[in-house]
C-alpha cells in the first residue's frame, strides 16, 4: 500500500541545533530510494507502507547512534484507495485552485 507521510523527528537531550541528526535521517531515506521533501518542520515521504516505515526507523537507529538519548517522533501517514497520489500531485491541486 502507498502511504504519505509526514515526520517530524525530534532529538531530546541533546544541543539546540538538530540538523546533522536530521541530515541523518535524510540519508537513510536516500538509501531507501524514498522519495521525500524536507521542509522547515520536517520532512514529507512517499513510499509503500512498508519501505517508510522500515526507513523511519532507520532514521530512529541513525540518530540514537549519533548520540541522542531520546528521539520524539510525530508522524501523520495518509493512504488512498481510490487513486494513486503523489506529494506532487496534492500540492499542484492546492496550487491550481488559488489560481
Amino acid at each position: 500500500m502507498k502511504v504519505l507521510v509526514n515526520l517530524q523527528v525530534v532529538p531530546i537531550g541533546t544541543e539546540v541545533s538538530v540538523s546533522r541528526y536530521i541530515a541523518a535521517c535524510a540519508q537513510e531515506l536516500d538509501a531507501a530510494g524514498l522519495h521525500h521533501e524536507l521542509h522547515a518542520n520536517g520532512t514529507n515521504i512517499e513510499g509503500e507502507w512498508d519501505a517508510v516505515f522500515a526507513a523511519i526507523r532507520r532514521c530512529h537507529e541513525a540518530v540514537h547512534a549519533l548520540g541522542a538519548p531520546r528521539i520524539q517522533t510525530f508522524i501523520s501517514a495518509g493512504t488512498r484507495t481510490d487513486r494513486d497520489q503523489s506529494l506532487q500531485d496534492k500540492v499542484a491541486s492546492v496550487a491550481a485552485r488559488r489560481g
